[in-house]
């Protein structure tokens, strides 16, 4: 499985928001919203 879908996969079990997942890891939440659907950032 890739890596986005299994922190979509993760995140959703938790019951965690795009915006909390971001808000924990101190990235926007456009950036894991770019990670869960596999863009990359250069």
């Amino acid at each position: 499985m890739e890596l986005g879908k299994s922190l979509a996969e993760a995140r959703r079990k938790s019951g965690l928001s795009q915006e909390a997942v971001a808000e924990s890891l101190g990235v926007s939440r456009q950036t894991v919203s770019k990670w869960e659907i596999g863009v990359s950032q250069s």
